[in-house]
């Protein structure tokens, strides 16, 4: 039996510009990872909810649904809420970021972009997702391991107490029944 070798990390990237998209989506594929673009926040939401990505990078300036209203959307339901989103604008005020942030995103980058720079966050936030992953998974086995102990325990307990009222209800000649 062979081990399968573990998928590249998967890269939603979302900007109303093309040539926005074509530079990320060069950037990203140079470091292994799968890349899928999407020109709209409409497309974007329906590409997170059929093919759920490892990191979202979101501009906030888009015609019809921007960056924000993604950026809630994901973070407001349960299935896509873990998907760390990095917001990567030309949005420069302290008050956009704040915001950016308090929707729940997990980084905010200012265009233009330095690619080290969005290349390291990236693979930052990556790792950050792994071990949240991880631990997900190891709190899902714990819960059902807790949950197995606890149905053993109360068998267990019922046992007992049926063998104490038993114990309770045997009459013996010899003590005076």
């Amino acid at each position: 039996m062979s081990a399968q070798t573990p998928q590249p990390p998967t890269i939603l990237v979302v900007d109303d510009v093309p040539e926005n998209l074509e530079l990320m989506a060069a950037l990203l594929s140079q470091e292994g990872w799968r890349v899928r673009v999407a020109n709209s926040g409409e497309r974007a939401l329906r590409l997170v909810h059929a093919y759920p990505p490892d990191l979202i990078l979101l501009d906030i300036m888009m015609p019809e649904v921007d960056g924000y209203e993604v950026c809630r959307e994901i973070k407001a339901d349960a299935r896509t809420a873990h998907i760390p989103v990095i917001f990567m604008t030309a949005k420069a005020e302290v008050e956009d970021e704040t915001y950016g942030l308090g929707l729940g995103a997990e980084d905010y980058i200012v265009k233009p972009i330095s690619p080290p720079i969005v290349v390291a966050r990236v693979r930052t936030h990556l790792a950050l997702k792994a071990a949240n992953d991880a631990l997900r998974q190891q709190n899902a086995r714990l819960e059902i391991e807790v949950r197995r102990r606890t149905a053993q325990i109360q068998v267990a307990q019922d046992i007992t107490v049926m063998a104490i009222a038993s114990l309770a209800e045997t009459r013996d000649n010899e003590t005076g029944n």
